[in-house]
């Protein structure tokens, strides 16, 4: 009871909000707009002294504080506007940092309302970029792009990184990127798991209904589909079914009754890296670093790491079609550690159409800086690198339709790790299904298992006891 108390609508509207933009863009915040719907929230200061008397974890604690404090930054009544970027990234064409960058949106707030929207395809800001950027390699050797655009400027893991990459090239486009107080990132998938909420929803003025199991890939139908297909076609038009939608999604979110659903479904969404914050104010960053809704590679981790991290370099939207489960060994009884790491890869598409094809991915392994790769088994020739306070080795992965595809690496990890009581961090990439994970570690002491599903970022220890 005393959670319903706290979570009332007004109070995760904010985080609504985020989930609704992918799907909306421009049109949710003039739906918005023209029907006064305010985004203003009451405060929660009282929650920071109830929250200490109440049997939360540590985490949630900081969580729900940190909520508290963004929530009253941005509804607050002082005249102060504020204005986000939001990367609306397509992650069935999956990129290292979540989706494929297809969309942005820019919009203001002040007093706790949308004052100002604006919705572009990402393609028409690239047009207005004329300087010449060197792309990263992998785009050049496997896709043959020339120059280094707005679209593919999610290349990176680490979402900090993205973000001043993603301004850089919106200032090359001729705008300034001086005014963003935040940069919002947004995995479509969002859409199929708001409507595993709602319910099915019917879109006005079409003969569309889309549920959980078709949304994402029914919208994206409509909106490519012909237009791939019929070049004559007008594609500034090809969105317009989002103006019918997001009003009709808005009503059946609000309309649910079950707070609790609510924002337990908005803090999942975070937790898994389907929607990623940025601050420029250094404390507003600080704080959302602090509860680890930063989607950075973690740079201060001091045990073993684990971040596997695709890049599609098909140009198709494989990804919705590819299944994949991590098996990692780690043998501590050696004096210099050697972990074995197995990706499989299973391409459930049966023939190839304007959607999907053969899997072509470009596969960074980051793993503790100073390792070494030792073997290889059904991935590309080898690269090793050194990025964010890790070692990543990278290489081409190619599956075909109908088929399944097991990688194998391994490598020794720093001799450090005999020598300490072991512990593992395995980072989850934005934009990937849950994925099944074992975990096997063999120590002195004797040999240790754990197995779920990778959906968040997971981080396992423990202390051998000699005896």
């Amino acid at each position: 009871m005393k959670s319903e108390k706290f979570f009332t609508p007004k109070k995760i509207i904010i985080l609504v909000i985020l989930v609704a933009i992918f799907f909306g863009g421009f049109y949710l915040f003039s739906y918005a707009k023209e029907n006064k719907k305010t985004i203003a929230i009451s405060s929660l200061a009282v929650l920071k002294s109830i929250s200490k008397f109440l049997p939360i974890e540590k985490d949630t604690k900081k969580e729900i504080e940190a909520l508290n404090t963004l929530v009253e930054k941005f509804t607050a009544k002082d005249d102060q506007e504020y204005s986000f970027l939001l990367l609306l990234q397509n992650n069935m064409e999956l990129r290292p940092g979540g989706g494929f960058l297809g969309q942005y949106a820019v919009i203001k707030v002040k007093n706790g309302e949308v004052v100002s929207s604006f919705f572009e395809d990402a393609n028409l800001l690239d047009q207005r970029i004329t300087a010449r950027v060197t792309p990263p390699w992998p785009l050049t050797q496997y896709m043959q792009i020339k120059k280094w655009k707005f679209r593919d400027s999610n290349f990176s893991p680490d979402f900090p990184t993205n973000v001043e990459k993603a301004k850089y090239f919106y200032r090359l486009s001729g705008r300034s990127s001086d005014g963003f107080d935040g940069v919002i990132a947004v995995n479509a998938t969002v859409l199929d798991d708001v409507l595993a909420l709602t319910g099915p929803v019917t879109i006005p003025g079409y003969n569309v209904t889309l549920t959980k199991d078709n949304a994402v890939l029914k919208l994206e139908e409509i909106v490519e589909k012909a237009y791939l297909l019929n070049e004559d076609l007008d594609t500034q038009n090809r969105k317009a079914i989002m103006k019918s939608l997001t009003p009709a999604l808005i009503e059946k979110l609000f309309s649910l009754g079950n707070v609790t659903k609510l924002a337990d479904f908005a803090h999942e969404q975070i937790s898994k890296k389907n929607i990623m914050i940025n601050f420029t104010d250094s404390q507003l960053q600080s704080l959302i670093e602090d509860v680890h809704w930063d989607g950075s590679v973690a740079q201060d981790w001091d045990g073993d790491y684990l971040m596997a991290v695709d890049a599609n370099l098909g140009a198709f939207k494989s990804d919705y079609y590819v299944k994949r489960s991590i098996s990692y060994d780690v043998d501590l009884t050696q004096i210099k550690p050697v972990a074995t790491l197995k990706i499989t890869y299973n391409h459930t598409a049966t023939y190839a159409d304007w959607r999907t094809t053969d899997y072509h991915s470009y596969l960074r392994v980051y793993v503790p800086e100073g390792s070494n790769l030792l073997e290889r088994y059904m991935v590309g020739y080898p690269t090793t690198q050194t990025e964010l306070g890790k070692t990543y080795f990278g290489f081409k992965v190619d599956v075909l339709m109908n088929h399944q595809l097991e990688t194998m690496i391994k490598y020794e990890l720093p001799e450090k790790f005999a020598q300490q009581d072991y512990k593992l961090l395995v980072q989850k990439q934005s934009g990937l299904d849950d994925v099944p994970i074992e975990i096997h570690v063999k120590t002195n002491d004797g040999e240790f298992n754990h197995s779920g599903i990778l959906e968040k970022d997971l981080k396992l220890e423990f202390q051998t006891v000699q005896g």
